[in-house]
């Protein structure tokens, strides 16, 4: 019976590869997720960048290059847009991700700016944080007409 226990190692062996094969299939493709959508905001007359459920983004002036300048009791009022370490983010833009440096995770970037939802916006389509200043300038994430 020692070839017999031979085989059933063998096949043992080879049922445990095809299953982690598997489970690096599924990593792979979680290591992308779609975040970003588009929608039209009447009220600004622009295509902007939102979140999948429609909430629009914003960016903050000031940050730039890396450099996070909303912290601590900002992160009340702006909710950063966030994804899973490793993972990249997707959307109808080309979109990117950064490190936050307060230790809140990775978050997700356009054009080099980080993302954030405001919490005065309840609803898809608004847009009530454009605008605002508080350590710097609030603005809606807009697309090129052309993109």
């Amino acid at each position: 019976m020692p070839n017999r226990r031979v085989h059933i190692t063998a096949l043992a062996i080879a049922a445990i590869a095809l299953s982690l094969g598997g489970i690096g299939l599924a990593t792979a493709s979680s290591r992308t997720k779609h975040v970003v959508a588009t929608r039209f905001a009447a009220s600004l007359e622009r295509k902007v960048l939102t979140t999948t459920k429609g909430l629009s983004l914003y960016s903050l002036s000031i940050e730039r290059h890396g450099k996070l300048a909303c912290t601590q009791t900002c992160l009340y009022t702006w909710h950063p847009l966030l994804i899973g370490a490793g993972a990249k983010p997707l959307g109808p833009v080309k979109l990117g991700t950064i490190k936050r440096s307060d230790g809140g995770g990775t978050q997700v970037t356009y054009h080099g700016m980080p993302l954030y939802t405001f919490s005065g916006d309840s609803a898809p389509g608004q847009t009530n944080g454009n605008g605002v200043t508080d350590v710097g300038h609030w603005h809606v994430a807009t697309v090129p007409k052309s993109g």
